[in-house]
């Protein structure tokens, strides 16, 4: 059986996303759902993807699991270019390599099953002993602390309780990279800040990089990066700072905006909306910087160059 190859360090780049590019055809229609989007990942973060319907979040989770392959650009997992994979090599990839829990836990989970025997599914496909598939089934329970629900159906499981016998499902095999599409998106906060309690947990004790796709407003408390996508591309990160202060853990963030490798910058709609940037603008150096500014200083600017327009159309 094919070994997971040599992994980097921790808080060495692991996922390395260049210009990646992802184009769906809709019957006659192209569309472009990744556009040029650049991203790194560093070996045992644990980091979160938001973004609005359509903005291109689900596509690249979809392309970082070998779920769909990228139409052009570059994409390296540790030492795997996924983009130049066989068909066998992909199918081995999703294996060995990643992880999934899904929102829905029909996706999740086989309903008439119990929790462990759930969790031995993957290790039953994958040829391992009943006694040792136990025991690493029992294992990765208690490690999400459902050691006392062993023996539950699926029924018997709060949704909490469902998402974080997913977790382990995912873990069966040890897979250095774990993904989760709106992990939380049906459960109350108190239950989502369960899971994201355990996945923290996982994060620490496996050394699991773990990419977590979410709507939720809080995420940034419970991750240590998290990146905005719009219209395909990066556009801004915000990460988790902890210091002390007083003898007490203190959290910040600090948000940035991404350059791709082009030197593109993606600049929050709002701040554009607010200083009246709209096609074009002003970029000047200054002593701390680069300043960027509206095109025109003045609204008489503005309707003059709207004016000349009208006439230019007669």
């Amino acid at each position: 059986m094919r070994k997971i190859p040599p992994l980097p360090e921790r808080g060495e780049p692991f996922i390395v996303c260049d210009n990646l590019v992802k184009i769906y055809k809709v019957a006659d229609l192209e569309v472009v759902a990744l556009q040029g989007l650049d991203l790194e990942v560093a070996r045992g973060e644990i980091m979160a993807i938001i973004g609005n319907s359509g903005s291109g979040k689900s596509t690249l989770l979809n392309t970082l699991g070998g779920l769909d392959r990228p139409s052009a650009g570059t994409l390296t997992i540790g030492s795997l270019n996924l983009i130049k994979m066989s068909d066998a090599d992909l199918v081995w990839y999703k294996r060995h390599m990643v992880g999934f829990v899904w929102q829905q836990s029909s996706r999740n989970l086989i309903g008439y099953l119990t929790a462990l025997e759930n969790v031995q599914m993957p290790l039953i496909i994958s040829g391992m002993p009943a006694k040792k598939r136990e025991a690493r089934a029992t294992e990765l329970l208690e490690a999400v602390g459902l050691g006392h629900r062993l023996r539950h159906r699926v029924g018997q499981l709060s949704g909490g309780e469902q998402q974080r016998v997913a977790i382990s499902i995912s873990l069966a095999l040890s897979p250095p990279l774990l993904l989760a599409d709106e992990p939380t998106g049906e459960v109350d906060t108190q239950t989502a800040n369960t899971i994201y309690d355990t996945f923290r947990r996982i994060n620490e004790e496996f050394g699991t990089t773990i990419i977590i796709v979410s709507h939720d407003p809080n995420v940034a408390y419970r991750v240590d990066r998290v990146v905005a996508i719009r219209d395909g591309r990066t556009s801004t990160e915000t990460v988790r700072r902890i210091s002390e202060e007083a003898g007490e853990e203190a959290i910040s963030h600090d948000e940035y905006v991404v350059l791709d490798s082009a030197g593109r910058l993606q600049i929050p709609q709002e701040y554009l909306e607010q200083f009246g940037i709209r096609d074009r603008a002003v970029v000047e150096m200054s002593d701390d910087g680069i300043v960027v500014k509206p095109a025109y200083s003045s609204s008489e600017e503005e309707d003059e160059r709207r004016g000349l327009r009208g006439l230019l159309r007669r």
